[in-house]
């Protein structure tokens, strides 16, 4: 590819946090994407330092650095400083995918002492939108699989999904249900 055409390339920001639940799905998801957009959309990963240690502990690190040229890791709330680059309109949006009920609770209440938190609140200040995709999405109980394939149940308490009903509210936030919505995103704003 031309660097020409590489400049006419639109630039999503995918920000990864360390949650365990279908990872290996939002992982699929992404290389999917990547593939069917690659004429259009570049896609850069930043990946919170609990995600890279996930990432490990599933054995898709490796996965996810051969299908993306562009990731980094975060080592404070602003560096990488994806939170500027969201304000200054570097990307088309910021989308969060899988969140944890953590970075969900403090992006509902304001807290940005993470890269990916802080980004999705600046972010939000400079009415650029933000799509999240929480774990926690519905109360009631789940199956999750450990890296090892064995299943573990999971409580998904009232206290989640109030934090995610409080982003459903907000302004320019998205909130989707799961790796299958996020194509649907793509599809909208990229053809």
């Amino acid at each position: 590819m031309t660097e020409e055409a590489k400049a006419k390339k639109r630039k999503v920001a995918w920000a990864v946090t360390g949650a365990g639940d279908k990872i290996a799905e939002f992982i699929e998801v992404m290389k999917q994407i990547q593939k069917q957009y690659e004429t259009a959309v570049e896609i850069h990963v930043y990946l919170s330092k609990a995600a890279e240690t996930v990432l490990r502990f599933y054995n898709l690190e490796k996965t996810l650095r051969q299908s993306f040229e562009k990731i980094r890791v975060e080592v404070n709330s602003n560096t990488p400083f994806l939170a500027a680059w969201m304000q200054n309109r570097k990307y088309e949006f910021l989308l969060i995918a899988p969140a944890t009920s953590n970075s969900v609770a403090k992006i509902a209440n304001g807290i940005g002492d993470t890269m990916i938190t802080n980004a999705a609140i600046m972010s939000l200040k400079a009415f650029a939108p933000v799509y999240i995709a929480p774990t926690d999405y519905k109360e009631g109980v789940c199956i999750t699989k450990l890296p090892n394939g064995k299943e573990m149940k999971l409580r998904v308490r009232k206290e989640e999904v109030e934090q995610v009903k409080k982003l459903e509210s907000m302004e320019d936030m998205h909130v989707l249900e799961g790796p299958q919505k996020i194509p649907e995103v793509f599809k909208e704003l990229f053809g």
